[in-house]
Parts: C-alpha cells; structure tokens; sequence
C-alpha cells in the first residue's frame, strides 16, 4: 500500500519574528522541515507532498533536490484550506500521513505506531494525541462513553467543561486517501475563526458511517510546535538530549551530556570522550578513542581515530590518526593533517596539507602550502602566501627543518632535507640538504649595554 505524506508549512510564523521561513528555522542543525520529512522517511512514507505559502520561494529552493511535491497555499484559511490545496496532488489509494512542518521532535517511530494502529483498528482516519497537564490552545479530543472519538474541538470553540480535557490533537493524522480526497470539498468554516479545520473530517467520516479513532503519543514533546525562538530552543535542548544520548548509547563518553552541542547528522567513535563547550557542527565524523577536549567546534570535518584536540576549532578539514591538536590551534577550511602530526598553541592552517609525523609546536601560520612527512616547522614560521592580489602556494618536502620565526615567501620549494635556519626570510627554492641561512651577521658592541643602563639611571636620578 502506497504511503505519503503531506505535511503542512504554509504559515507565516509572525512569533519568530524572523526573515527566514519558519520550518527553516534549524534544530540542532537540520531545518525543521528536513525533520519532518526524514521521520516519515523514517515510516516508510515514499512520497512527500509540503504546503508552502509564506517563504515559498526560499522553501522550494531549500528542497529542490529532496524529490519533493509543492502545494501553495496563497491565503492561510485553516489546516484544512491547506489540504484542500493539495488535493490534486494526492493520490486516489493508499494511505495519507498529515503533518506538521513545524514539529521537529516527531519520530519514525511514533508515526509507524500510528499507521500500525490505524491499520489494525480498519479505520478510514485516526488522529494522534497526547496528554498533557496544561491543554491550553490546543484542540481538545472528545470521546464517547466507550471511548471512542467523537470529534476535535478548538480552543475558542470548546466550552468550559470541554476546556477541561487533557487529551489534545496534535495536529498530525492518518487518512485512507480515497476518503480525504473525495472529503475536502464537505469542510465549511462555520467556526469562530470562519476558517476549514481538517479536524471536521472526523464528523464527516462518522456521519457516514465510517470509522475514526485515536492513538496517544507516548512522549508528548515529540508533538510540540515551534512558535517562536523560545520554543526552537526548548525543541534543540531536547532534540540534543536525545542525540547525545543516542551516541552515549554507542560507547560515547560525555563529561557533561547537558553542555556538548552536537549536530544530527554527526557521527563519534567508540570510546571517544567528549568535554564541556564542544560543538560538532553539520557532516563531521569522530573516529575512535579520540579525546575531544573543552571549547573545542568543529564543523564538517573527518577526524581519525585516537585523535586528541584541546580547545580549538576545525572547519572543513581532516584529521589523520594520532594527531594532537591545540590548545587554541585554528584549522581553517581544507586544512588536511596526516597521522601522528601536532599542531601546538596558536597554530593556523589554511589549505594546506601536513604529511605524516610532521610537527609545528607553537605560534604559525600555515596557508596554502604542501608540507611533508616529518617536517619541524618552528615557533614564529610564517608561510607568506598572499601579494595583496594573488595567493600563491609553497612546497617543503619530507624531513625539512623550518626553524623559528622564518618566513616561506610563496611561490617556494623546500627539498628534502632541506634546512632553514633560524630568522631567516626565503624567497626562492632550497635545493636537497642544503642549509640556508639568511640572517645579518651578528655584530658584538663591548661596553655598549652598560653605557645605555647607566645613561638611563641618570636620568631617573635627575628626576
């Protein structure tokens, strides 16, 4: 049986106060909407059909790829004007999940519990609820004597016995789509709002005999809607508890699960431990027995395995096993290290690759340039790769010594066992074991130290 989704993301979100389309908005660095549709992936729905109005431009353009069929819905005249606008776009047969773009929290899980239940029951719809302690603002499920579902009542059109109802729809359903195709055209808006609720298709079911039920979400967080920036980041803190307890599961240690900030689609190794302050951002993968120390953020980048790093940040990169990092060392975008290479304190690489065992302790900078296997680069080397126009790149092959505060003006090619010496500025090739020494020739002046100490006491004397 053929499964689809469609999944509601028309609203204007005017209580994010924000440019930005709200089921754009990122909980732990996936748009609320990509959520939505990776848990129906998750379910087994095959095709997703998303109602947008508001944003609409910036939605499609964010999805184009996805394989995803748009409704507009112009006018916001309830959830189920929206569906109305997706009607030919719906199947004939089949089932039909409605949801809501706007609810990063749900699960493929919980969505496979609601179409297991609807096809167990042979119901033509069923609704998901929840229980909570304040109802407030959500529609209310009322039930028959034997518990049944009757019908869904909104908030301004529920009486005070009805508001007293801790049972709520959550805004999602499962629909037989011949029966909600053929249905829409029955909705009228004659409610307080005048506006079409989907939830009067459970009437219409029930007045022709049909069947409608409903089944309670276990977690009622997994249905909570994003409003605003205070609910985006109470749906981020519990999205990142469940991811962080998801990898702890997997053999990762977490010195503070509350205060690490890790990103959906990360991947962490066994036995890797992970400090306060870090943030893993986007693709980055973590190898195994790494140790990811304090104030660390690295984004979208492969790190090896027993790999440590202290306190820096790592864009775009990768990391060979082995290797030590920081503290407070900077890997800028495509930055490639190699096993059992360290980069110290204040160290900075740019589009550069360091070949295995090569080390640069302290104080560098490292662009564009291709660097060896067992290179010492020095405290204060700089590699000088811009001319105020154009970038230019600098080669320093295996077992090369850079000594401290040199500088590589690019283009530059260091040979094998090539040497540097200590102060000097290169601008042309070293030629295979050769040392180059560019520094002025050291001048002794005797006596020159204390004339300017005794001149200078003087003058505090006369003071």
């Amino acid at each position: 049986m053929k499964k689809t989704a469609l999944i509601l993301a028309a609203g204007q979100g005017t209580r994010m106060k924000s440019k930005t389309p709200k089921v754009l908005h990122k909980v732990c660095g996936k748009p609320m909407l990509s959520c939505v549709i990776d848990a129906a992936a998750g379910a087994g729905i095959e095709e997703n059909i998303v109602v947008i109005g508001h944003g609409a431009v910036e939605v499609r353009e964010r999805f184009a790829e996805a394989g995803v069929k748009f409704a507009v819905q112009e006018h916001q005249l309830g959830t189920g004007h929206a569906v109305m606008m997706a009607k030919d776009l719906l199947p004939e047969e089949g089932l039909v999940l409605v949801l809501c773009g706007d609810t990063p929290l749900i699960t493929a899980g919980t969505l496979e519990k609601l179409i297991a239940y609807h096809e167990r029951q042979g119901n033509t719809l069923t609704v998901l609820t929840a229980r909570v302690e304040d109802p407030f603002g959500y529609g209310r499920i009322v039930r028959d004597d034997a518990g049944g579902l009757l019908k869904i009542v909104e908030e301004k059109d529920a009486d005070e016995e009805t508001k007293e109802i801790d049972e709520i729809n959550s805004g999602m359903y499962c629909f037989e789509a011949g029966f909600l195709k053929n249905s829409l055209g029955k909705l009228t808006n004659d409610n307080a709002q005048q506006e079409y609720y989907i939830t009067q298709l459970i009437e219409i079911a029930l007045a022709e005999g049909a069947k409608a039920g409903a089944v309670a979400v276990k977690d009622a967080d997994e249905i909570m809607g994003v409003n605003n920036r205070v609910q985006l980041a109470d749906a981020e803190a519990l999205m990142r508890r469940r991811i962080n307890r998801r990898h702890m599961m997997e053999g990762v240690t977490f010195i503070d699960p509350a205060a690490a900030y890790i990103d959906f689609d990360v991947q962490i190794g066994r036995d890797t431990r992970i400090g306060p302050g870090v943030i893993l951002r986007g693709k980055t993968v973590i190898g195994e027995d790494c140790e990811i120390g304090q104030n660390c953020r690295i984004e979208d980048s492969v790190i090896g395995n027993g790999v440590s790093i202290q306190s820096s940040t790592i864009l775009e990169s990768t990391v060979g096993d082995e290797t030590t990092i920081g503290p407070c060392a900077y890997l800028r975008p495509h930055a490639h290290l190699g096993r059992k290479v360290k980069i110290g304190d204040f160290v900075e690489v740019k589009n550069a690759s360091i070949g295995d065992g090569s080390k640069a302790s302290h104080l560098a900078y490292i662009g564009d340039a291709d660097v060896g296997r067992e290179v010492n680069i020095g405290c204060g080397v700089v590699f000088v790769n811009y001319d105020g126009i154009n970038k230019f790149r600098s080669v320093v092959e295996d077992d090369a010594f850079i000594g401290s505060n040199s500088n590589l003006i690019a283009p530059v090619h260091v040979e094998k066992q090539g040497y540097i010496a200590a102060g000097t500025t290169i601008s042309r090739d070293v030629p295979e074991g050769s040392l180059v020494v560019g520094r002025p020739k050291e001048r002794v002046i005797p006596t020159w130290g204390a004339r300017k100490y005794n001149q200078k006491k003087e003058k505090k004397n006369a003071k």
